[in-house]
């Protein structure tokens, strides 16, 4: 893999492995299989969350592969989000220290703020997504995200992180951060897709020196039932993608994965089958050509498939979208 875009440098001057494995609703079980599927197809970029419910599965298996010698800490780079429920500034690091605990590790490469929201901490660190009675996310009656950014520096001082960064941010949000910041976000991980390429935010984020992971790259066609609408795009379908896939003798996630990183973006993209977790990374042998990111980039067909997380929060003043 000698391609350049491997590995992008992040602002902070750490180089990030542009493909990494997403983990999203992947059960323990399964979860073990698609780390293990994930290293040894070379990946080396894992991304979990506190509100995943999977880092200690993912845990066990990075100290089998440390321990055998299968692969180095200093090559290994593990993203994980802070709890939703502890966003207040004095629940910060006890929160990533669960997280390391959980994950075996000593730090974490990239810390990130997983919702600009945060949501009510009843003292239970296993109740993630407090519920109203309507069914909405229950938010905490304060919450102060310039000072949940200030405690997330503070694990950069303690070397718990080396890096930190946010998601699921807005351009407003991402520059209030960066105006008061000491450690600027690296990272705004955000849904990012064919029929969502979030141009105005990438070129916001861009200006001020914050890299964007794509997840939600193939429109997540996993996620439950309840997070689908009756009819939806599928972009691995898209008849531009399709005939580009053709020409290359590549899958369509494949080309994909190559238009976001061609447009500078890390790929986070999820599975926990051993074959696709290892063709979605082989995507360092071809080039799409301007004229292929251009057709790519007029598809008209436009579509979130995350938007109704933001009906979650109701009318809280974070609300990101």
């Amino acid at each position: 893999m000698n391609d350049s875009l491997t590995s992008l440098k992040l602002s902070n001057g750490l180089q990030m492995p542009s493909v990494g494995l997403g983990t999203w609703l992947s059960l323990k079980d399964e979860m073990k299989t698609a780390v293990r599927s994930a290293l040894d197809s070379g990946y080396r970029h894992i991304d979990t969350a506190y509100t995943y419910k999977n880092e200690d599965a993912i845990g066990e298996e990075l100290q089998e592969y440390l321990k055998n010698g299968k692969v180095k800490r200093e090559d290994l780079f593990i993203v994980t989000k802070l709890g939703l429920i502890h966003m207040e500034p004095k629940q910060v690091r006890r929160s990533i220290e669960m997280s390391l605990k959980k994950l075996q590790l000593d730090y974490v490469d990239l810390y990130l703020i997983h919702w600009p929201v945060t949501l009510e901490y009843d003292g239970d660190d296993e109740n993630l997504l407090p519920l109203t009675e309507d069914g909405k996310w229950k938010t905490a009656e304060k919450s102060d995200l310039l000072q949940t950014w200030k405690a997330m520096e503070e694990l950069v001082d303690l070397g718990l992180t080396k890096s930190i960064g946010v998601s699921n941010f807005n351009i407003s949000q991402v520059e209030r951060i960066c105006t008061i910041a000491k450690h600027k976000p690296v990272i705004n991980q955000v849904e990012c897709n064919i029929y969502w390429p979030q141009n105005e935010l990438f070129e916001a984020c861009k200006k001020l020196g914050v890299t964007i992971t794509s997840y939600a790259s193939f429109g997540s066609p996993g996620r439950p039932g309840e997070y689908k609408e009756a009819e939806e795009p599928k972009p691995m379908e898209d008849p531009i993608i399709q005939r580009i896939a053709k020409k290359h003798g590549k899958t369509p996630a494949q080309v994909l994965v190559r238009n976001l990183l061609q447009r500078e973006m890390i790929v986070i993209p999820k599975s926990v089958s051993p074959e696709r977790i290892l063709t979605n990374i082989q995507v360092f042998d071809f080039n799409l050509t301007k004229e292929e990111m251009d057709e790519i980039k007029g598809i008209t067909v436009k579509h979130s498939f995350f938007n109704f997380f933001g009906d979650l929060f109701g009318n809280h003043q974070e609300r990101p979208f």
